[in-house]
């Protein structure tokens, strides 16, 4: 099965409409241990309408959730509304088929107070014989961990070989199981008729932050280059559309380049495929993080667009760009970034996904210790309130003349911002993200 990820906020009312990222958003999701798994898992299935056309919609939902206070329940008609919308990106022009490789991506919900939660999604045809319409088992949690939940729907797809009734004790042994911490494994029992009472073990990598991230796809669709002009015109957060026909593609590697920017999170709309019905997206003058399947790369040249990078996964290549992509990053610094990432480059194969994960994400964490490292040095305590930052000074002791060039430009992101305001909320300095 292909795998891709995908990262979408939902819209908040109405399910035409994507809600631009604010100010105070994170395109991070928190980990923590002892929560559970997932809140649902939702069957949706394509529906012929009168005109022909196939609609996705809700066909199943696990657990029912009765006994809800009047503006829960509104949330939830919300978050069930926007649903099928994201399972389905891909239009309405479906047919029947009798073969289907079943894929796997994920994407985020935003709610209206900013909290997020993930849809992992499993496509598949359902077993039968002739031709069939393929549906998605979606699990819905506030839990970022893609190879776990990989593993968690590759058993309800088995399950869903034998029978629908089969999927359901499995998912509720398993919200009845805690959410092992970093490095940890939890064990569910499972039955299936004519197989007996199966061991099912879920271990969580020991790197929170790189379990949701696969950059090895990125090294294989771009070269090093690429990826450093796709990284600079992230970090001055400009609009970045990224081009290919897989959602699984699309999926990962916008979320491997949202990644590269750790310790900092993009705030603003990040949304690796979009639905079709969203395409217009591309027209808003704030900055973001698209995916767009090929089929509408006339559609999205033909819109009026503010000036943005495009990035055509499937060649390789860059369709569209401001031209000085190559000029933001400090020299010095780009050139040692390139080399890391040629060695990573040539090794390929020496290497697990693991370690090139580590190997890749260390890069740029150097990139910006190197830049802004000094930071926590430049806010001042007063007795028991919160610091405050003091901006010129820090750039002022920036001793290289392009350094302080670049990170003039830095600190005006929303990314730098929120990282500051957490910083001088909290008097343990953020080194431990570094």
């Amino acid at each position: 099965a292909t795998e891709g990820k995908q990262e979408t906020p939902a819209a908040e009312s109405n399910p035409s409409r994507v809600p631009q990222g604010k100010a105070g958003e994170r395109s991070s999701v928190l980990y923590s241990a002892g929560q559970f798994f997932f809140e649902y898992l939702v069957v949706v299935s394509l529906k012929k309408m009168s005109d022909g056309r196939y609609e996705p919609k809700i066909a199943y939902q696990f657990p029912k959730r009765e006994n809800l206070l009047k503006g829960q329940k509104e949330e939830e008609e919300r978050l069930l509304q926007a649903i099928p919308l994201f399972c389905f990106p891909d239009g309405n022009n479906w047919a029947p088929v009798a073969d289907f490789t079943s894929e796997t991506f994920s994407f985020v919900l935003t709610n209206v107070d900013g909290s997020r939660k993930i849809g992992y999604c499993r496509r598949l045809l359902p077993s039968g014989r002739g031709v069939r319409l393929p549906e998605v088992f979606c699990i819905i949690s506030c839990l970022g961990c893609f190879g776990l939940f990989s593993k968690i729907l590759d058993e309800v797809e088995k399950r869903r070989q034998i029978s629908m009734a089969v999927i359901y004790p499995f998912m509720q042994g398993l919200r009845e199981s805690p959410f092992p911490a970093p490095g940890k494994t939890v064990t569910i029992k499972s039955f299936i008729p004519e197989s007996g009472t199966e061991l099912i073990e879920l271990t969580r990598p020991v790197d929170a932050h790189l379990e949701h991230v696969e950059f090895q796809v990125l090294l294989q669709r771009l070269s090093p280059n690429l990826i450093l002009h796709i990284f600079a015109s992230a970090v001055l957060e400009r609009r970045l559309i990224f081009l290919a026909e897989e959602l699984s593609v699309l999926s990962q590697c916008i979320h491997a380049v949202a990644a590269l920017l750790y310790p900092f999170t993009w705030a603003h709309t990040y949304i690796p495929v979009v639905p079709e019905c969203l395409l217009d997206t591309v027209c808003c003058p704030t900055p973001f993080m698209v995916g767009i399947q090929m089929r509408h790369l006339e559609r999205v040249l033909d819109q009026p667009m503010e000036e943005a990078l495009i990035v055509d996964l499937c060649e390789g290549k860059i369709l569209r760009a401001v031209g000085d992509e190559e000029e933001i990053l400090p020299i010095k610094l780009q050139n040692e970034m390139l080399t890391s990432l040629n060695r990573h480059n040539n090794n390929n194969n020496v290497h697990t996904s693991e370690q090139v994960n580590t190997l890749i994400s260390e890069a740029f964490v150097q990139f910006f210790v190197r830049m802004v490292g000094h930071y926590a040095s430049h806010i001042k305590w007063s007795k028991n309130g919160p610091g405050t930052f003091h901006e010129r000074a820090f750039c002022k002791a920036i001793a290289s003349k392009t350094n302080r060039k670049f990170v003039k430009k830095f600190v005006k992101t929303n990314m730098f911002s929120l990282f500051i305001e957490d910083a001088e909320k909290s008097r343990i300095p953020q080194e431990g993200k570094w």
